[in-house]
């Protein structure tokens, strides 16, 4: 007797034995048991998901006659009677399958239809069931169109397909639609186990797993695999030899590559990455396991619950460690990297050299192991703990701080420059900006003021300078992203970089994004020669966009070094261009209002004003 493969061995007979399609099962036993019966219906999925299966059931429900010859519609046939058997075996003159595949055209239809008219010869329906009917011609689906609408009482159309967009719409209309869905791969693996249980073929959990992930949602593709797996074992099922067989990955590869990038060490990982090319592993089943865990990690990470799902699996401690290792985003970044990276492996001339670089993508995002960045972020308590030391500086200087001055975080000093770096005990990693500013452009606080800022002959001018205000502020980039709203706080620099900003733009000395550098950023500080900028986004701190402005400057009349800094910008130009187009709107809105014939427009008649249609002149 010839050997008889598990994927047609273990064919559900009826739809207590189908697996992973309750929803179809479901609504077919309710239509059968009060016999509300559509004369057509069409099952789509993917292969191996029970289409033909599920129609040789209808079929049989439909014709069975019972063990005594007696019975009628069922939802659960008893396999024993002659309508039964003979659908199993094929041979139901009732019960046609056509092979849209191989025969599509008109006339193939047409032979079809041609039965329909004869009422049927053994059991109570004839059921025609067309597989693959997206492979139809348009010519053959339009021959059908009437029939299907309007068969005979005795008729039943049965539809397949794995992909109903090619399906007419005036077909899909016609019909009853049920979406049998990709199997998950715990229910596999427990069907799996049912069926070698029944074979008496022993295999361990583990290799379950493997054959249920590499089914992908197929239940038919999962028994072949298994046919597959018995033959290349001998008899039985181990993880080492299913592993072989699939070509997949070994696990211990995918956690030591995982936790060499959560601790930075690229050198593990480009000795992991060599050690699957000597072993011949495919590239693209590591970047696949890698996805499969990253996702698993992620889980664990927005729910911890979850780790209590399956206390079977044997990964789950590894995965469970490698979720509390590797931070959320960088899972979710590395997730991102892996399934993008898949597409990049046909695009090298060396695969394993691709799978390198995508490995070694995620640590140009983070330091290497043993080094931190070479400028360390301040916070504001690191400032504002610096901030007695310059204190005691700015109480040693001759002017006084300006009240303007004084806010938090902010310490002012006036001193002169060759002693600024005596008087002032800075520690290691404070950024203190010292600025230097002619006498024209600084106001005078006081008379004492006024007399040091004085030039005595305007030759001299250039070399009379005294130190204006210097801010020691924390400026850091984790500041400005922590602040969400947009504040406005209106400054004398701001005033004056504002006009600076508008001649040049008037000008039309800077465009594009040196006209947006220029817009987005605060002048905190200037000196002779030095400017001292601050924008929010570090996309505007471009060199190049640096020079242009600085050249642009230096047309005008400004010869300085504009030093550009990232952190909270509170006065720039685009804000005050901002509040004064909101001003002008504002006052627009108001003369509409106040106006007698719209008030009375809107007190008579109920009258309103379109949001957004007043606009300043």
């Amino acid at each position: 007797m010839s050997y008889l493969v598990l994927a047609r061995k273990y064919r559900p007979r009826n739809f207590t034995e189908m697996v992973g399609q309750d929803h179809v099962v479901q609504a077919l036993t309710n239509a059968l048991t009060t016999q509300r019966l559509h004369h057509a219906y069409l099952f789509t999925g993917t292969r191996g998901v029970g289409k033909t299966t599920v129609s040789r059931i209808l079929a049989k429900s439909l014709n069975c006659q019972g063990p005594d010859g007696l019975g009628g519609i069922t939802a659960t046939p008893c396999g024993v009677c002659q309508a039964c058997t003979d659908i199993d075996t094929g041979r139901f003159v009732d019960y046609t399958e056509l092979d849209a595949a191989s025969n599509r055209g008109v006339d193939e239809v047409q032979a079809l239809l041609e039965q329909a008219v004869y009422k049927p010869v053994q059991g109570r329906f004839k059921v025609f069931m067309i597989d693959e009917v997206h492979m139809l011609t348009n010519t053959a689906f339009n021959a059908m169109l009437k029939t299907l609408e309007e068969p005979p009482e005795y008729l039943k159309f049965v539809l397949a397909t794995t992909d109903p967009q090619k399906v007419p719409v005036t077909v899909l209309s016609r019909c009853l639609q049920f979406n049998l869905r990709p199997m998950a791969p715990e229910t596999i693996r427990e069907h799996l186990l049912k069926v070698l249980q029944a074979e008496h073929v022993a295999a361990d959990a583990q290799s379950l797993r493997l054959l249920a992930r590499a089914a992908r949602g197929s239940m038919r593709d999962a028994l072949s695999l298994t046919d597959q797996a018995i033959a290349f074992g001998s008899g039985q099922l181990s993880e080492a030899t299913v592993r072989q067989m699939l070509g997949s990955v070994d696990r211990s590869y995918v956690f030591r590559l995982l936790e060499a990038l959560a601790q930075g060490d690229g050198k593990t990982v480009v000795e992991t990455a060599e050690a699957l090319r000597l072993n011949g592993l495919s590239a693209a089943s590591t970047l696949e396991e890698m996805s499969s865990v990253l996702q698993r990690m992620a889980v664990l990470q927005a729910v911890p619950a979850a780790a209590e799902a399956d206390e079977t699996d044997p990964e789950a401690v590894d995965v469970a460690r490698l979720a509390a290792l590797m931070p959320a985003d960088e899972t979710q970044l590395l997730y991102s990297i892996c399934l993008h990276g898949r597409a990049d492996l046909g695009l090298a001339p060396d695969e394993y050299a691709a799978l390198t670089m995508v490995l070694l993508r995620l640590l140009a995002f983070k330091p290497p192991m043993g080094q931190r960045p070479a400028a360390e972020k301040k916070t504001l308590n690191e400032a504002l703990t610096a901030a007695p030391r310059v204190g005691a500086a700015s109480a040693a200087s001759p002017s006084r701080v300006p009240p303007w001055e004084e806010e938090p975080g902010v310490v002012s000093v006036a001193v002169a420059p060759a002693t600024m770096a005596a008087k002032m005990d800075v520690p290691p990693g404070q950024r203190l900006q010292v600025l230097q500013m002619p006498t024209a452009a600084g106001p005078a606080r006081d008379d004492e003021s006024r007399k040091a800022l004085a030039p005595a002959d305007p030759e001299s001018e250039a070399a009379k300078i005294v130190a204006i205000p210097v801010r020691l502020q924390s400026g850091s980039r984790a500041e400005a992203t922590g602040q969400s709203a947009a504040v406005f706080a209106p400054t004398d620099e701001g005033a004056f970089w504002h006009r600076i900003v508008q001649q040049l733009i008037a000008d039309d000395a800077i465009t594009a994004l040196v006209r947006e550098l220029a817009l987005q950023s605060q002048l905190v500080a200037r000196d002779t020669d030095q400017w001292l900028l601050r924008v929010e986004q570090e996309s505007l701190n471009q060199p190049g966009s640096h020079d242009r402005l600085t050249t642009a400057l230096q047309a005008t009349g400004h010869d300085v070094r504009l030093v550009v800094e990232v952190g909270r910008v509170t006065d720039s130009p685009a804000r005050r261009n901002a509040v004064a187009a909101d001003e002008r709107q504002l006052a627009a809105e108001k003369i509409i209002f106040d106006d007698p014939f719209v008030q009375t427009m809107m007190r008579d008649f109920g009258a309103k004003i379109v949001p957004g249609s007043i606009k300043p002149g």
